[in-house]
């Protein structure tokens, strides 16, 4: 880490005896028109956290019936270089999800940052009706929140379960991948074929197969993906891949999008003679955005999102998840009323991802900046996440958020409060059955420049 750190420090003041600095940004322009820079960009998301835990939660062997935690959500360093006016290289290298539990159960807490991000892409207009890239990326189908700028979220955190394989056969939802991306008219499109990374190296125990589909670990195939887009008004930001949250009312955007994801033969699950049956993953989804100014003047402006997601993997695949864990372990397993689907059902976690529907949605509203008298900007929003898993038999499971966000300066410094409310079930006579409602307050300070 300190060596990589050395590198972009070395190579912004080697950019400053070449280039001219711009103001505000970690910025060099190469050329005196500024078509040509590289850019570094530093960000830090710091999470202090409240949880109620999921029943039977243990830390460090401990039960623990609510958890406070003070974690690392996200630390990255990322470099931007445009070579030439066609040529441009990506990077991104960091961590996420460090908190004092990281690697708890027998790793090494200081093996933790990664390359997230190392793409090369070349363009073949002066506009960005033909981008042609590859490399390890984010470049995805499916959803725009499939491919989240997490540093202009609107929410305080991405609907994760849009990353659809997310470090199941990706790494942190990026792949090695080849793709087209572009803009022609209001037409915003990406096709990606990615080659996933093997179940069996994502770090996790193999889960034995079984009747529930999981990741074949036989076998490998290709991954293909593809999203458009219909934009109505402005055109989004297009430098990277990642989609952006929410512009704060600065662009006048409303889009329609169709996307999804095929891979042949992703999954198995064993028949009713023990035999191997291979199933491929499907994934669909239609979805809008809505992100504009009320009102110029004072800054006011909305952000709205609904999609709809058909997720395919297989006969009724499900896995757990809680993001940046508190908790470590749990007292319960299939015989005392634990669920027996895939991940951790302890701490802070609840079905995340699964065979089945989704539907998401989010609205947020900025506050006119009158309010602070100039003084940075208010934004509260609600989002709610509506699941209903085949392998829950009928159940849904319902995740709602309320929160506030504090722009000190945009999104390069604010401070978010966030209230969530989940569901936790447990076991009956092999009956799944809802249990008590949980609920997380956390804080977030965010730093990106």
């Amino acid at each position: 880490m300190k060596n990589i750190i050395l590198a972009v420090f070395l190579l912004i003041n080697s950019t400053m005896l070449f280039g001219q600095q711009t103001k505000n940004s970690l910025k060099f322009n190469l050329n005196d028109s500024g078509t040509t820079y590289i850019q570094a960009i530093i960000m830090n998301q710091t999470w202090l956290r409240f949880n109620q835990s999921n029943p039977g939660t243990l830390v460090q062997n401990s039960a623990k019936d609510y958890t406070f935690d003070i974690g690392l959500r996200r630390t990255r360093l990322q470099l931007l270089a445009q070579v030439t006016d066609r040529v441009f290289l990506y990077f991104q290298f960091g961590q996420n999800n460090f908190n004092s539990l990281f690697n708890a159960n027998g790793g090494n807490r200081k093996l933790a940052a990664f390359f997230h991000d190392a793409v090369c892409e070349y363009k073949f207009s002066k506009k960005n009706e033909l981008k042609i890239g590859g490399g390890l990326t984010i470049a995805n189908g499916l959803s725009r929140f499939s491919q989240p700028s997490v540093t202009t979220i609107m929410t305080m955190d991405v609907p994760v379960f849009a990353q659809s394989t997310v470090d199941q056969t990706d790494e942190f939802s990026r792949k090695l991948s080849v793709y087209a991306r572009g803009q022609i008219w209001k037409i915003d499109y990406r096709l990606v074929l990615s080659d996933p990374f093997p179940i069996t190296s994502s770090g996790a125990a193999a889960i034995a197969i079984a009747p529930i589909a999981n990741f074949a670990q036989r076998g490998h195939s290709l991954q293909g993906q593809g999203l458009l887009i219909y934009q109505f008004f402005d055109h989004e930001t297009h430098t990277t891949p990642y989609m952006t949250g929410t512009y704060l009312g600065t662009k006048k955007v409303l889009n329609v999008a169709i996307g999804g994801i095929f891979q042949k033969n992703a999954m198995w699950k064993t028949g009713n003679a023990a035999d191997t049956i291979y199933q491929d993953m499907k994934h669909f989804a239609v979805e809008s955005y809505l992100d504009m100014p009320i009102n110029k003047e004072t800054k006011s402006a909305i952000s709205a999102y609904l999609g709809y997601f058909n997720l395919n993997y297989g006969s009724n695949y499900l896995r757990y998840n809680g993001v940046m864990n508190p908790a470590n372990g749990t007292t319960l397993n299939a015989t005392n009323g634990g669920i027996t689907g895939q991940g951790a059902i302890y701490g802070n976690a609840y079905p995340m991802f699964g065979s089945g529907h989704t539907i998401y949605t989010q609205f947020g509203y900025v506050l006119p900046n009158t309010l602070l008298k100039g003084k940075g900007r208010i934004m509260p929003y609600l989002s709610a996440t509506l699941s209903k898993f085949n392998y829950m038999n009928g159940l849904w499971t319902n995740i709602y958020n309320a929160g506030i966000n504090y722009f000190i300066n945009d999104h390069k410094a604010k401070v978010s409060l966030d209230w969530q409310n989940r569901p936790t079930y447990y076991s009956s006579n092999n009956e799944i059955k809802s249990g008590t409602r949980m609920n997380t307050i956390l804080l977030q300070y965010q730093i990106f420049f």
